[in-house]
């Protein structure tokens, strides 16, 4: 068994290689097709750092992005070559390939770079972290109660930009000696402004229900998927029911650990196809597009895990159930939403019809949810999330130019180069 395993393993390395470098030779012949970028032009970078299986991270992202660059023209800075050769495909942002930290140093000594945003916790973000004079800003890809919220690793950025209420007390009551106040700038959800893409099915009397999961997690405590313990039951109740139309978002990672976890999210895409064939009125739909906002805003009803996708179907203000993870590993912060959250056990998954019709009647769940959107979000009137956004940037600029002056009064030297670390090739 051991032979195999290794085999198995050499010949996805030699794949993933191969992959890599077939992404790379694309990167750059794209890339070389296109005029260079402008010297001294970018004010704004989005590290990114992660390959094409993290690209929704980004994608969620685009057009607050745009928006801001209308003032602060923005740059991503992409390390890996598949996630460059999606980004570019998306056409959304200007991008920079900047595989070493060579090219980095390279990329950054022509432009004027003031704030580096980041949507995740990779760890090559560190490599980007040795270069002062600039603010480091994590802006996350997403609001949930998950532990990877209150990761320690805040503290490695200048600021973060956070949600709302919620997230305060959340990182207050983890963080040891971190100074919330000064460190972290609320913004809501300024993607909620932004929802994309265009409804694939034609509206009628049919109760719409979203079910979004997660993936299955690496470890136990992060065992929140739920499409092997809760999926194929309430998306089986669903389809029987004649009353109702399924969205299926899975996450995009689905099954990368598990295979019997990617195996039951195979098993509901097909019924979805069956159902569909059998019946060319339910128009069920399999989402796996790069648009995420139309689901949140047609559904009626939504079941997710624990996950951001809680948060972004919160901030639309309508009613959801939160699948109650099987593994009794599984970290559930019960201090916040998930305090009073709807909560969907694996055992209630068949009776999901009924559940649904619940929670659509129920006053007073209704009125219980607007209480916790306000309480994550803050003020959710349209455009708001986007101007706390733009201001939140505005005024690390104005810092920047601050502490800028400052330097010149002081006669600072520029930044040193490190020789050593610009050979640093990984």
């Amino acid at each position: 068994m051991g032979l195999v395993s290794d085999g198995k393993k050499a010949v996805k390395l030699v794949r993933k290689a191969v992959r890599n470098r077939s992404a790379v030779i694309d990167v750059r012949r794209t890339l070389a097709a296109r005029p260079q970028h402008p010297p001294f032009h970018y004010r704004v970078a989005v590290y990114f750092a992660d390959g094409a299986v993290n690209m929704y991270q980004m994608r969620q992202w685009y057009k607050p992005l745009a928006g801001l660059a209308k003032t602060w023209p923005v740059v991503v800075l992409s390390r890996a070559a598949t996630g460059a050769e999606a980004l570019l495909a998306d056409g959304a942002l200007p991008v920079a390939f900047v595989p070493t930290v060579r090219d980095l140093e390279r990329f950054i000594a022509k432009q004027d770079i003031r704030v580096v945003l980041y949507v995740n916790q990779n760890t090559r973000n560190f490599q980007m972290f040795r270069y002062g004079r600039r603010w480091h800003v994590f802006i996350n890809h997403g609001e949930s109660d998950k532990m990877y919220m209150t990761t320690n690793q805040y503290k490695a950025y200048d600021y973060a930009m956070i949600a709302g209420a919620a997230a305060r007390e959340r990182l207050s009551r983890v963080l040891w000696d971190y100074d919330i106040d000064r460190c972290t700038l609320e913004i809501g959800r300024p993607q909620a402004d932004h929802y994309s893409g265009t409804l694939p099915y034609t509206p009628d009397d049919r109760t719409v229900v979203l079910y979004a999961p997660t993936w299955e997690g690496d470890r136990p405590s992060a065992h929140y998927g739920s499409i092997a313990t809760h999926g194929e039951a309430l998306v089986a109740a669903l389809l029987a029911s004649g009353r109702h139309r399924v969205i299926y978002r899975p996450h995009p990672r689905s099954g990368v650990v598990d295979p019997e976890y990617g195996a039951a999210n195979k098993r509901i895409i097909a019924a979805l196809a069956a159902a569909n064939a059998a019946d060319r009125s339910a128009q069920h739909v399999y989402d796996h597009g790069p648009d995420l906002g139309w689901q949140l805003a047609a559904a009626d009803v939504a079941v997710v895990d624990i996950s951001a996708m809680v948060y972004d179907r919160l901030a639309a203000d309508k009613p959801l159930f939160i699948t109650r993870p099987v593994d009794p590993a599984a970290a559930i912060d019960t201090h916040g939403y998930l305090s009073a959250c709807e909560w969907l056990d694996a055992a209630a998954a068949p009776d999901i019809v009924a559940q649904t019709e619940r929670v659509l009647g129920d006053p007073e769940a209704v009125a219980r949810l607007e209480r916790w959107v306000t309480h994550y979000f803050g003020d959710t009137a349209p455009g708001a999330a986007t101007a706390r956004f733009h201001g939140a940037v505005q005024r690390l600029m104005e810092d920047w130019d601050r502490w800028y002056a400052r330097s010149v009064d002081e006669g600072e030297d520029d930044e040193p180069e490190d020789e050593a670390e610009l050979d640093d090739e990984s």
